[in-house]
């Protein structure tokens, strides 16, 4: 009643330690009650405005603030739409500069130690083909969560030459009016629904921190940003075309933990799962699902338990398996599932 707002949507506290044409490079700040310990964590947002907000998206609901608190070293990898160039970044600006540079720099932050990288949506691929590109780079681990690789995976199978040219057509328009059938939906029930629950503040926070997050980015976004880097589905491929030259993801050579959403409209599991079998010479890749959807598998309610809670014990391996000691209360966690 006071302020007009239920959802506290203070950034967790960072200082800038790095900045370039496209990005913005953040170290977010220690808690104060525990001690930073095992390697760093890099988050990776796509490369789109205010699309960096997903892993703050508000306080009790940020990935960052969560992170921190339970010790971790934390790094935030930002588009930062201020720094933008009048030019739309391209693939390879990201895969062998951007990324690259940031994990370098992260790593000297902290004495050389390899960087566990966790991203979500386009930002989750974009890890894998920097990892691929750049086998020497010092990357410790990587999460991917709610990134599509394979777009044709949700769909059912259609016969090549023009019975396919007429599916997709019909597949797309029936896709169009599914969505604007929804939204109707949506903004129908949504203030029955919101009446309903006036006592569950927590819940009436998360709708404003949404609305707030998808004011700036939707998923008509991010399938803009993946027909632009993937045409064709070009990214299902073992390999991607990058600058001229093929980037094979054969060549990633770090654990790999793949998350998707079970309700993700964006990037549907089916098509999440397929990285899995394109990462051959990975020493561990597992794949598991998380109830939410697109943004609600990272940053909804429900992920605090879910999520949360399996991307806490594989940083806790992470910095088990390069002979540091994890943070405590992932030390913890780790105790209690032996």
């Amino acid at each position: 009643m006071l302020s007009g707002s239920l959802a506290d949507l203070r950034p967790t506290p960072s200082d800038l330690v790095d900045q370039g044409p496209r990005h913005a490079l953040y170290r977010y700040r220690p808690s104060g009650k525990v001690i930073p310990t095992g390697p760093p964590v890099l988050l990776v947002p796509p490369p789109a405005p205010a699309a960096a907000a997903a892993f703050d998206l508000r306080r009790g609901c940020s990935l960052a603030e969560h992170l921190v608190a339970t010790g971790h070293r934390v790094y935030l990898l930002d588009h930062a739409p201020g720094l933008r160039s009048p030019r739309e970044p391209r693939l390879e600006t990201w895969v062998d500069e951007v990324l690259p540079r940031a994990v370098a720099r992260v790593s000297r932050d902290v004495d050389g130690q390899p960087v566990q990288l966790v991203g979500w949506c386009l930002g989750g691929v974009l890890c894998v083909l920097a990892a691929a590109a750049r086998p020497a780079l010092p990357v410790a681990s990587i999460t991917s969560v709610a990134a599509r690789v394979d777009a044709d995976a949700a769909r059912p199978a259609a016969s090549a030459g023009v019975a396919h040219l007429i599916f997709e057509g019909i597949s797309r328009t029936v896709a169009g009016d599914r969505n604007r059938i929804r939204e109707i939906g949506i903004s129908l029930t949504r203030p029955i629904t919101m009446l309903t629950r006036l006592d569950d503040t927590d819940f009436l926070a998360q709708i404003e921190a949404v609305d707030a997050f998808t004011a700036h980015m939707s998923d008509r976004s991010a399938d803009r940003l993946y027909e632009r880097f993937f045409p064709g589905n070009a990214l299902a491929l073992a390999d991607v075309e990058i600058a001229g030259r093929r980037v094979a993801l054969a060549d990633v050579r770090v654990p790999v933990l793949v998350i998707a959403g079970r309700d993700d409209r964006t990037a549907p599991w089916r098509t999440v799962h397929p990285l899995t079998r394109l990462l051959p010479r990975s020493p561990d890749v597992r794949f598991v699902t998380a109830p939410g959807g697109h943004l609600g598998v990272l940053s909804g309610r429900g992920a605090r338990g879910t999520t949360w809670a399996r991307l806490d014990a594989w940083l806790a391996e992470g910095s088990v398996r390069h002979g540091l000691r994890a943070p405590r209360g992932q030390r913890e966690r780790l105790a209690s599932r032996s």
